[in-house]
């Protein structure tokens, strides 16, 4: 019951590595807000299991891209429970893959509004209340991608993670003088949803497969990996820690920087 009497908010917590991370939290003593864009019904099931851990749950729909939806969302999160302490930056989204000259305005600038606009916008509502508190977790989810893998065709994605680790480094040094810890998260390749979609499981299992291969621990990552790092810094077991990256990949060695 490390997060007894806290109430954490998950953006993207519908399905994947947020699904893990509300349910994690949630075990561990949290009530959790449950954000999601489009899957109402999934996110749900989420609440439902939730509220049979004896948690408080609610789930809002809020496209995190638009700060109006978001600072909508915040109040009515401190309108019902009263406070948060836990912000996880989880939302995010990847584009069908397209070539670095062939990319469009359109994909730039939706992955870009989701990945890096709608963290810091989550950031900027929520920050004001736990300023007011002296106290608060916020964890971004940031990318492999965005440290120096690579990631063919989704030109705007490792940038969008890049900035997203910057930006956890920035705002720590903003908010540190209030007892707010901001880190990120940087996960390898996880199996999620997300990396099905449009394709058949037979070609996502030999994805794997081969990615696995890149990683020490020979295989690729589970959300419920990511889920205990958040929960980590979620813990005030963690609150001599803030500004950082903690890597989550397996051990992959397969950096444009660097090689075995």
């Amino acid at each position: 019951m490390r997060l007894k009497d806290k109430v954490s908010l998950v953006t993207g917590a519908s399905r994947g590595i947020g699904r893990a991370i509300a349910m994690t939290l949630a075990r561990e003593g949290s009530d959790v807000i449950v954000n999601y864009a489009k899957s109402k019904a999934k996110a749900g099931e989420v609440v439902s299991e939730i509220l049979g851990m004896g948690r408080r749950a609610i789930s809002i729909q809020a496209d995190v891209m638009y700060k109006e939806r978001v600072d909508e969302m915040v109040s009515k999160v401190i309108r019902e429970f009263g406070k948060m302490d836990v912000l996880v930056n989880n939302a995010g989204i990847v584009w069908k893959p397209s070539k670095f000259l062939e990319t469009s305005k359109e994909e730039w600038e939706r992955v870009l509004g989701v990945n890096l606009l709608g963290t810091y916008y989550c950031i900027q509502a929520s920050a004001p209340y736990m300023i007011d508190r002296r106290y608060g977790k916020i964890i971004n989810i940031s990318s492999l991608a965005g440290i120096g893998t690579t990631f063919l065709e989704q030109a705007a994605y490792g940038p969008s993670k890049a900035a997203v680790i910057n930006l956890t480094k920035r705002l720590s040094y903003e908010l540190g003088k209030y007892n707010i810890n901001v880190n990120a998260i940087a996960p390898g390749l996880v199996r999620t949803e997300i990396l099905s979609s449009g394709r058949s499981k037979a070609a996502v299992e030999r994805s794997f497969k081969e990615i696995a291969k890149l990683a020490a621990l020979r295989r690729v990552g589970e959300p419920q990996d990511i889920a205990n790092v958040a929960l980590f810094l979620a813990s005030d077991e963690s609150s001599f820690i803030t500004g950082q990256v903690l890597v989550a990949d397996g051990g992959r060695f397969n950096f444009l920087s660097h090689g075995v």
